[in-house]
């Protein structure tokens, strides 16, 4: 028997009758008259083969393959008022899953804080944070291995949308105890002769990019390159060398004992935008966090201190 040979409104209808023992009744419930009830479950009993109910002139009762067929077709409307409920949570943006890449820093503070703002009016959306070098944010949208990302400013092909949420200044960061410690405010110049860490390649060609045009004996090259930005913290923190990082690493960086100073001369910023894909939609899920990082991140508090 095909399953589209009865319908949803003849099990509502049978079963509100079961339940009110009443056509009358149910007909008040659903909303239609009680010729119309009673024509849905004649429809329906014509298609099951059997009586649903055995009928008097003073009451309705439910025939023996009516209680048993009865169980099925609760179950049936029981699953279908959950899937009505589940699309109408998708189309809320109020269920889901959203996959979100950001940098290491961001994807430990930033997007932590960000989600649970989020899940505070939307529970049921579940945000997957997948941390990711600055360098394979735009390419990880592109692939659709998540469907938003959070980072620097990188470039983009036509497969995905940057939207700029904030700026921070690219900064020195090291131990209270090291010589440029001192100063309130640096200069290239200042850096020359003093060892420098950098966090990854990007922050290796950030920091080329920031004094292209000055001498070749006036340039500031990092002595190592680590892979995460935690490392390259942490090794400032030793005193075993300085090292240059936006300022909204500061939520890392202040809790090891380091201490931030500006760079100036020329003073450079760093963009963190947002990434979408413009080849493929977003859920309604994903749309709605990319909607609530819109307006949470630029007032996020350790943006740039």
């Amino acid at each position: 028997m095909a399953l589209t040979r009865y319908t949803l409104r003849q099990l509502e209808a049978f079963v509100s009758v079961a339940e009110q023992r009443s056509f009358a009744a149910a007909a008040q419930r659903m909303g239609l008259t009680a010729q119309a009830v009673s024509q849905l479950v004649a429809e329906l009993e014509a298609v099951l083969g059997f009586q649903l109910f055995e009928r008097t002139t003073r009451r309705v009762g439910l025939s023996s393959a009516g209680q048993y067929f009865l169980g099925s077709a609760e179950t049936v409307l029981r699953h279908v008022q959950a899937a009505d409920s589940a699309a109408a949570d998708v189309r809320n943006r109020a269920a889901g899953i959203v996959r979100v890449g950001a940098p290491q820093v961001l994807a430990g503070t930033a997007m932590p804080a960000a989600i649970r703002a989020y899940q505070a009016g939307r529970p049921r959306v579940v945000v997957r944070v997948k941390d990711l070098p600055v360098d394979l944010l735009v390419d990880a949208v592109v692939a659709g291995d998540v469907d938003l990302a959070v980072g620097p400013d990188r470039p983009t092909g036509e497969g995905v949308q940057r939207v700029p949420m904030f700026n921070s200044r690219w900064v020195l960061w090291c131990a209270p105890t090291h010589p440029l410690a001192r100063r309130k405010k640096l200069r290239w110049t200042d850096l020359r002769g003093h060892a420098l860490v950098a966090a990854g390649r990007d922050h290796e060609r950030s920091v080329a990019q920031m004094h292209v045009d000055a001498p070749q004996d006036a340039r500031v090259e990092p002595v190592d390159v680590v892979d995460n930005v935690s490392t390259a913290l942490g090794i400032a923190a030793q005193g075993l060398a300085a090292t240059l990082a936006p300022a909204y690493v500061a939520v890392t960086a202040r809790p090891l004992g380091l201490v931030m100073r500006r760079v100036v001369d020329p003073e450079t910023v760093r963009e963190v935008c947002l990434y979408r894909p413009t080849v493929r939609t977003l859920s309604p899920a994903a749309e709605g966090f990319a909607e609530h990082l819109s307006q949470w991140l630029p007032g996020w508090p350790m943006q740039d201190e």
